[in-house]
């Protein structure tokens, strides 16, 4: 199980992008679920952990919405570490 937190770095670029109009509703997800792992002891589900996967192994995903991936799996518990 991983004992990692969204970082206040991480958690600033989340909140930037959920207010951001132009945000792809995948950066949105992303975002959301880096934030709702921000300062508490929650970890990524396995089904957004899948999502997380995919974006991240996707070719047209944008630089924010691996990061946001890479931010989103790091914090998953089980096989997909």
């Amino acid at each position: 199980m991983s004992d990692k937190k969204t970082s206040h770095n991480e958690a600033s670029i989340a909140a930037k992008v959920l207010h951001d109009p132009n945000a792809t509703p995948t950066a949105k997800r992303l975002a959301a679920s880096a934030l709702a792992q921000s300062n508490s002891e929650k970890h990524t589900g396995d089904e957004e952990a899948t999502f997380a996967s995919k974006v991240l192994t996707d070719p047209n995903s944008s630089k924010i919405e691996k990061e946001l991936a890479a931010s989103v799996l790091s914090q998953a518990k089980g096989k997909h570490q």
